[in-house]
């Protein structure tokens, strides 16, 4: 069912912060040596390798003896400041025992969700990658807050997947895959080796986050695979506390692996589509609907509902009727604008704007549908 992770061309790895750092300890070296050992051995049979590497907060809370108590922002972003070095040298130092270079990347929310920083983002990590230099990605948490910030590296890792063209992501967490429901609370749960497609069902399915190191879970993972498999990037989850995690794939060891959608969003929409949270939402009627899904643009006729306060060129998720998200877009009015021309004909629109209006709210050059509404129409 899963092929060896040798016939990939590009793999993304994350990894989460328990596995790195023991709390009381410090950084887990035999560990990291026994993931860089299977990382070297990718990259000599051709296979690229991105690394997305939480624990920087973890390490530098542990060198900076902050114990296990809640952080205060500045605390976390000083124990960020300390962790990264020290994280960057562990990385780098071991890579060079198998005689690969490295370099770190760090990112903030913005450089994946505007897209000149984005585009700016993938040409750095693009020339690591051609100069044979492993990419050590994590986000930027010295500067990063609880408003603007991933929070998480699963959807970090899927967008970077994602924005590099990868063709596999794996997330290497302290659960072997998913469950029916979460193990850690009913015993009774069956894994699923499987995911042909994220259904509301599968989604369901998501727990918790098992770790206080960890800021990710189940919710997160399926997050990530909604971005990956949209775009046509396999995902897995695995449990990465063994030794040589990424051998243990391909040895057969329980996992879950997330398809890739047969018809993925590439480019331009890749980068719509895998938007974490929109500015603000547009809720449209059937016909709008119908019109999305047939491939044409959104007109102001078939929005009934604006709310969120966002510009021109933001992303905005379009709802039905029952607020259930159908496509992702960018809209063509500032919000003031678009509630004033909700409902209108577009012979009424320049009228109500007094000037010359664009067509579309959201042209279909700037539209992504949903997936799993897709499938839903095509079944």
């Amino acid at each position: 069912m899963i092929s060896p992770l040798a016939s990939h061309r590009r793999i993304t790895v994350k990894i989460g912060s328990a596995l790195l750092v023991d709390r009381s300890k410090g950084l887990k070296a035999e560990w990291l040596a026994s993931l860089v050992a299977d990382i070297a051995g990718l990259w000599a049979q051709g296979t690229e390798v991105l690394v997305v590497s939480s624990g920087a907060i973890a390490l530098g809370r542990t060198i900076l003896g902050l114990g296990k108590r809640v952080l205060k922002l500045e605390e976390s972003q000083a124990a960020a400041a300390v962790g990264q070095i020290a994280l960057a040298r562990a990385w780098s130092e071991e890579l060079a025992r198998h005689g690969l270079k490295s370099g770190q990347v760090l990112v903030t929310l913005g450089d994946t969700e505007e897209r000149r920083r984005y585009l700016n983002a993938r040409a750095t990590i693009g020339t690591l990658l051609k100069l044979k230099a492993v990419p050590v990605i994590n986000e930027n948490d010295t500067v990063a807050t609880s408003e603007i910030r991933y929070g998480d590296n699963d959807r970090l890792a899927a967008r970077v997947a994602t924005m590099m063209g990868g063709d596999l992501l794996v997330l290497l967490s302290d659960i072997d895959g998913l469950y029916t429901a979460p193990p850690a609370f009913n015993p009774d749960a069956k894994h699923i080796p499987l995911v042909e497609r994220i259904t509301p069902e599968i989604d369901a399915m998501a727990g918790g986050a098992a770790s206080e190191l960890s800021r990710g879970g189940m919710r997160t993972k399926i997050d990530a695979g909604k971005i990956a498999t949209a775009a046509g990037t396999a995902m897995i989850i695995t449990q990465g506390d063994r030794m040589n995690p990424l051998s243990a794939i391909d040895r057969g060891e329980t996992c879950t692996w997330f398809a890739p959608a047969q018809n993925p969003v590439r480019g331009y929409k890749s980068w719509i589509a895998g938007q974490l949270e929109p500015a603000g939402r547009l809720t449209v009627d059937a016909g709008a609907i119908t019109a999305l899904l047939s491939g044409k643009s959104l007109l102001p006729a078939g929005v009934k509902l604006v709310s969120g306060d966002f510009a021109r060129g933001d992303t905005v998720a379009i709802l039905d009727p029952e607020g259930r998200e159908v496509a992702r877009g960018l809209v063509a009015y500032d919000a003031a604008d678009a509630v004033r021309i909700a409902g209108l004909k577009t012979t009424e629109i320049a009228d109500a704007l007094g000037y010359e209006p664009r067509s579309a709210m959201v042209h279909r050059d700037d539209l992504v549908v949903s997936r799993t509404v897709a499938q839903r129409m095509e079944g």
